[in-house]
């Protein structure tokens, strides 16, 4: 697509980003949170335009899974024209936390 693809982000994904930030903002520097910012817009700025550029994740093949800033991963599903965002997930967590539906 010219203009790339329509990003929605599940309650569920918006939740776990919440939560991280809130996180964040207690043990990081505001120059820290603004860098994470910027390297979450990036990183849907690629999705957007190449949604199959990040890798399969090894839990279910219809979902993929980018790493933003080491300590994050998006998972998402191309569905259509849109890119649906079901996890933002903080790696500091046990895998086994992982909800992917």
């Amino acid at each position: 697509m010219a203009n790339g693809y329509k990003i929605l982000w599940t309650n569920f994904a918006l939740s776990e980003l919440e939560k991280t930030i809130e996180y964040l903002q207690e043990n990081w520097t505001d120059r820290e949170l603004r860098n994470l910012a910027s390297e979450i817009e990036e990183t849907l700025s690629l999705l957007s335009h190449n949604p199959n550029l990040f890798q399969a994740s090894e839990i279910k093949k219809e979902i993929r899974r980018v790493v933003v800033a080491k300590h994050n991963a998006l998972y998402y599903r191309v569905k259509d024209n849109t890119i649906e965002i079901i996890s933002f997930f903080s790696n500091r967590q046990s895998p086994k936390k992982r909800k992917l539906k």
